[in-house]
C-alpha cells in the first residue's frame, strides 16, 4: 500500500469482520446468514410506505424516543433504561468505546491478556470461543486486551468455579456473553447467566440476538444489576435486517453514557418506523418463531438420520459436524448444487457448518442436496 505511512500501525495490522457471503446467484438457497425466510409483518411494510413522504427531508429523532418508549412498555422498565442503535454492532462497538481503555504502551498493536504486561482490568475485553466473531474485532480496533476462554466441548457454560482457575478475569472492563450462543446454538439458562453476572466487576453485556428462538431469555438481568447489558436486534427474528435497528437494556447511568459517544442521527427514520410498525404486530411474528423452530428440529432430525452430528439449538440456525467429508469440503459440494452455508475458518469452528433454518421448502432441498452427495 503506497500510503501505508499514512495510517495509525494498529489499523494496519487489523483483520476484519468477515460477514457471510451475499452473492447475487439465480436460484441460490441461502442458508448462510440466519436472515428470517419470512417478510415483515404487511403492517410494518405499509408503515414503511407510509413514510416515504414528506418526512424523508426531516432529521429523525435522535434518541428514537417513540420506539424506546415502545420497547419500554414491552420491557417493563423506562425509557431511559434503553438506547437504539442502527443494529445492535454498533451498540457493541460503543460499548468497547464507552467501558475500556485502550492499551497506551509503545507497542500499538492489539494484545492477548496473556502477553499483556500488567493486564490492566480497565483494559480487558473478554468472551467466550467460539462465539460472535466481532468481538475480538472490536477489542482489535480500540487497540484493547483480549481474555478469550473456550466453551467446553458441548458449547456449555464454564460455571464460576471453573472460570476462577482457568485464567477468566472477573474484574475485566467489559464482558461479551452469545446467548444463544453463536454459532453454536445453545442456550444458556437465566439461572447460570445470573451467577455469571454476578461475579463480574465489570460491565456485562449478554447478547441475545437469537433470544425469540429460546427457551429463556435472561432481559430481568439488565435490570437487577447495575452493570449489565441486554442487547437486542430487529434482524434475526423480525425480519428487518435491511434496516439495521438493535438496542440495549440497562441502568440510565450505562445507558446514559452510550448516548454521549454515539453519532446524532444513528438510527435512520425508516428503521424507527418499522421497528414501532413490528412492536404492534407481535403475534404475527410469534407464529413465524414457531414455524422456524419446527423447522429446525425437522432438520436436526434428517441430518441425523444422514450422519451429520446436530449440537442442541435454541437459535434459528444448527451446527452440524458432518461425517465423511470435511465441513468445507461438505460447504463447497453444497455450494454447486446452488445450497448456501457457513463454514467458518477459524480453529474453534472448522469442523462445523452453521446452517441457517430457512423456509421448508429451502431445507428439504437442502437435505436432498445432502443424500446426493453422499451418494456420490
Amino acid at each position: 500500500m503506497k500510503n501505508s505511512h499514512l495510517i495509525r500501525p494498529l489499523v494496519r495490522e487489523l483483520h476484519p469482520y468477515i460477514h457471510g457471503e451475499q452473492p447475487k446467484i439465480k436460484g441460490l438457497i441461502k442458508l448462510n446468514t440466519n436472515e428470517n425466510p419470512y417478510p415483515p409483518s404487511p403492517r410494518v411494510l405499509a408503515a414503511v410506505k407510509a413514510a416515504g413522504d414528506g418526512r424523508l427531508r426531516l432529521y429523525p429523532s435522535p434518541t428514537a424516543q417513540a420506539l424506546r418508549e415502545k420497547l419500554a412498555k414491552l420491557h417493563r422498565c423506562h425509557a431511559d433504561n434503553i438506547i437504539v442503535g442502527n443494529g445492535s454492532d454498533e451498540l457493541l462497538a460503543l460499548a468497547t468505546r464507552c467501558f475500556v481503555e485502550p492499551f497506551l504502551g509503545r507497542d500499538t498493536r492489539p494484545r492477548v491478556s496473556a502477553d499483556a504486561p500488567a493486564g490492566r482490568p480497565y483494559q480487558i475485553i473478554q468472551y467466550f470461543t467460539p462465539s460472535y466473531s466481532l468481538y475480538p474485532v472490536l477489542a482489535d480496533i480500540h487497540g484493547a486486551t483480549k481474555n478469550p476462554m473456550a466453551l467446553k466441548p458441548d458449547f456449555s457454560l464454564p460455571g464460576v468455579a471453573e472460570l476462577r482457575g482457568g485464567g477468566w478475569r472477573f474484574d475485566a472492563a467489559l464482558t461479551y456473553v452469545t446467548t444463544p450462543n453463536a454459532p453454536g446454538g445453545r442456550g444458556y439458562s437465566t439461572r447460570e447467566l445470573d451467577a455469571l453476572c454476578r461475579a463480574q466487576r465489570g460491565v456485562v453485556v449478554l447478547d441475545e440476538a437469537y433470544v425469540d428462538f429460546a427457551e429463556e431469555n435472561a432481559m430481568k438481568l439488565a435490570l437487577k444489576y447495575p452493570h449489565v447489558l441486554v442487547a437486542r436486534t430487529f434482524s434475526k427474528a423480525y425480519s428487518l435486517c435491511f434496516q439495521r435497528v438493535g438496542y440495549f437494556v440497562g441502568h440510565p447511568d450505562l445507558i446514559a453514557a452510550l448516548h454521549k459517544i454515539r453519532d446524532s442521527y444513528n438510527v435512520n427514520g425508516l428503521g424507527q418506523v418499522a421497528a414501532v410498525a413490528t412492536l404492534g404486530d407481535l403475534p404475527y411474528y410469534r407464529a413465524n418463531f414457531k414455524k422456524i423452530i419446527a423447522t429446525r428440529e425437522w432438520l436436526s432430525r434428517e441430518l441425523t438420520k444422514l450422519g451429520f452430528r446436530i449440537f442442541p439449538s435454541q437459535a434459528n440456525f444448527i451446527l452440524a459436524q458432518p461425517s465423511r467429508f470435511t465441513a468445507h469440503e461438505w460447504q463447497q459440494k453444497l455450494r454447486q448444487r446452488k445450497v448456501l452455508v457457513r463454514w467458518f475458518n477459524f480453529p474453534e469452528a472448522k469442523k462445523y457448518l452453521r446452517i441457517t433454518i430457512g423456509s421448508p421448502a429451502g431445507e428439504i432441498a437442502l437435505v436432498k442436496a445432502a443424500r446426493k452427495i453422499l451418494l456420490g
